[in-house]
């Protein structure tokens, strides 16, 4: 399995934003975090420079998103979607999307899912819980 570094994840998404900039092709999955990208505007100039992007710290006492982070958080939902791992993710997140008229806002409500899973993971030392993070998106696909 790939795990990208911290320095990984930001060059990718400075890329990707160059990439586009430039009207070069992108790959697959540039394409699909192109999408996310295109989506947060006010990242931009986050990832409008490379060296300046892997030095940044995003300390949540500051009060500010982590935009590699949201962005990849992103990037790992619409995978999962992709591809329903967890099983049933895809629906869960299409209710989701339906009822909230956004897939955008959808990925933000999963987001809040899929951190607490990690978190809760980290904390308790066990695996993450994917039938607790589906329960989660499932609960907020009913309110």
């Amino acid at each position: 399995m790939f795990q990208p570094s911290q320095h990984d994840v930001r060059r990718f998404f400075c890329e990707v934003l160059a990439k586009q900039r430039a009207g070069q092709v992108l790959t697959p999955i540039e394409t699909l975090a192109a999408g996310w990208v295109d989506e947060h505007p006010e990242y931009h100039g986050d990832l409008a420079d490379v060296d300046a992007a892997l030095a940044a710290v995003y300390e949540v006492q500051e009060g500010r998103t982590n935009p590699f982070l949201h962005l990849a958080m992103h990037l790992t939902i619409s995978e999962q979607v992709s591809i329903d791992q967890p099983h049933g993710i895809r629906q869960a997140v299409e209710l989701l999307a339906a009822r909230r008229n956004s897939l955008h806002e959808a990925h933000h409500e999963v987001m809040d899912c899929l951190g607490e899973m990690i978190w809760a993971s980290q904390r308790s030392g066990l695996p993450p819980d994917g039938h607790a993070y589906l329960d989660a998106v499932r609960q907020r696909a009913t309110r």
